[in-house]
């Protein structure tokens, strides 16, 4: 039997799946950017500080969720 014929399908299907991954990754950025930009409002409206929304705010927001929070209001508030 032949190997090429068992390795073809897997390479096939391994090539797929790494261009499925590839197409699918923008839509996970503006996905957690959305939830992040929903997040950071929600904090301004009520918290006592305030973090401009940016898209690189929101997409640190939306991938960490509350330490990102956390972390952007020590970076901007303290740190810089």
């Amino acid at each position: 039997m032949d190997l090429s014929i068992l390795i073809a399908p897997l390479v096939g299907i391994a090539i797929i799946y790494a261009l499925i991954k590839i197409i699918s990754l923008p839509f996970w950025i503006l996905k957690n950017s959305i939830i992040g930009a929903i997040m950071l409002y929600i904090f301004n409206f009520i918290g006592i500080f305030t973090i401009k929304i940016t898209f690189v705010h929101c997409l640190i927001v939306g991938i960490f969720g509350v330490p990102g929070i956390v972390g952007l209001l020590i970076y901007l508030n303290f740190l810089k």
